[in-house]
């Protein structure tokens, strides 16, 4: 299939190359042309805007930072209008239903220009290894066409056709927001717990054994308590911008917001303490220095067999 992919950051870049490997015909382009260097030498074509990306494309792939830069790309930058009729546009970016419908009103629909949102989780580890899971929201026939395709990016166990047009953006903020609060939450626990002179690793494999566990914390802190590492794969930036959408997203719903907004409050305070380009897990530092230390296991091996015991 020939496939226009735009948007090669750290997820992207990994997206656009498995398509490659997959044996489709890629044409890819980004802001930043060296961001493209890999995918060249692999034989994808360069496009030099949004619009040569998208022209001759049976499929067009937008893998971008927020909605503002989707609506650019497909409006301003011409992907849209570069679309052949009958083509589809996947948008796999963490967007809004909105957004895409402004395209489509300004553009899509009179040209007979099919979309389905399919944002995706599972960070850039997951689209480096193939195997994210994808949010599908849009028509079933269009469902079964982009199929081979996003099971070329994704684990085609945890390829999900979640309902109409926009319910893939929708489920995808559910999913973000879900896991910031976890975070928040998980936080707050151990500062508590650990201050209050529980031993870090007793209180964790206390809280995995009760019915407050959660894969965030069998799983996803790890990298925090084994290595420190706050996962800088996805940045405090994008991730505040995430919160501000799924908060914004239950305020047109008419869905009171007061925890998910206290919990965004909480990551732009890290965001302003800890900068932008800081990893995603960064508001754990901020309970870290309530707790007074660092939250660190001494044996991280052991700690991973007692939770595949408890599970």
């Amino acid at each position: 299939m020939r496939i226009g992919f735009i948007g090669l950051g750290n997820m992207g870049r990994h997206m656009a190359r498995h398509l490659m490997h997959a044996g489709h015909t890629v044409t890819v382009h980004d802001t930043r042309p060296e961001a493209a260097a890999e995918h060249l030498a692999l034989g994808a074509h360069w496009a030099d805007s949004p619009a040569a990306c998208a022209e001759g494309a049976e499929l067009l792939i937008t893998m971008l930072p927020n909605p503002r830069i989707v609506e650019d790309v497909l409006l301003r930058g011409g992907a849209a209008q570069a679309l052949a009729q009958n083509a589809l546009w996947i948008d796999m970016s963490t967007s809004t239903p909105a957004a895409a419908e402004r395209v489509a009103a300004e553009v899509l629909d009179a040209r007979g220009v099919r979309r389905l949102d399919a944002p995706v989780s599972g960070m850039a580890r997951g689209a480096e290894a193939g195997l994210l899971q994808i949010f599908v929201g849009g028509a079933d026939d269009d469902f079964r066409i982009a199929l081979p395709v996003l099971e070329a990016m994704g684990d085609p166990d945890r390829i999900l056709h979640v309902g109409p047009l926009g319910a893939g953006y929708s489920v995808k903020l559910m999913i973000n927001l879900l896991w910031f609060s976890h975070l928040v939450a998980t936080s707050e626990v151990l500062a508590m717990g650990v201050k209050a002179g529980v031993d870090l690793g007793v209180l964790r494999s206390s809280l995995l054994a009760s019915p407050a566990a959660s894969n965030f914390l069998e799983s996803d802190i790890m990298c925090v308590l084994a290595d420190g590492a706050y996962d800088d794969s996805f940045a405090m930036a994008l991730a505040c911008k995430d919160l501000g959408l799924a908060v914004d997203l239950g305020r047109d719903l008419g869905v009171s917001t007061e925890l998910s907004a206290l919990v965004e409050q909480i990551y732009r305070r890290s965001k302003a303490e800890h900068g932008d380009l800081a990893g995603e897990m960064s508001p754990v530092r901020l309970y870290e220095a309530l707790a007074g230390r660092e939250f660190r296991l001494p044996n991280p091996a052991a700690a991973l067999d007692d939770a595949a015991l408890v599970v």
